[in-house]
């Protein structure tokens, strides 16, 4: 059922394409979020934009 859903919205798409306004906005937020994703990873992001221990939160034991 969610395919056909999918091959709807598609198939509205096609007969409806976004602006190249659009597009280039939906590429260049992309582009800023892979910067900032690299940046990180090189190790230049700044400690205090660093949240402490975001993958694994702290849950107290009983």
């Amino acid at each position: 059922m969610n395919n056909l859903i999918w091959l709807v919205r598609a198939s509205r798409w096609a007969r409806n394409p976004p602006s190249k306004r659009m597009v280039m906005l939906v590429f260049g937020i992309i582009a800023l979020g892979l910067v900032l994703v690299g940046i990180e990873h090189l190790g230049l992001w700044p400690d205090w934009a660093t949240v402490n221990n975001p993958r694994r939160p702290h849950l107290p034991r009983p």
